[in-house]
């Protein structure tokens, strides 16, 4: 059997991120996990829009931009996130 967790988490990939204000991010391309615990710590963005250009966020090595799981406040048919939790 599945963990709950880690099968919620696949549910996440393809939806679009958007902030309270509805401005839109972009997809989410992948998950990150803390290696040791398994807890959701990042999601990868994938397709970002312009907006994105404009913020300082956290970026991988190879330059794609990683939005923190915590400032993720809402899930559903999007993926809604407090942009104060993320700069």
């Amino acid at each position: 059997m599945e963990e709950k967790g880690k099968n919620y988490s696949k549910e996440l990939l393809g939806k679009t991120i958007v902030s309270k204000s509805g401005k839109k991010f972009g997809e989410v391309g992948d998950l990150i996990f803390e290696v040791g615990s398994g807890e959701l710590i990042h999601l990868l963005l994938k397709s970002p829009t312009s907006y994105t250009d404009r913020m300082e966020l956290e970026k991988t090595k190879d330059g794609n931009i990683l939005i923190p799981f915590s400032a993720v406040i809402a899930t559903g048919d999007y993926i809604v996130v407090a942009e104060e939790d993320i700069v």
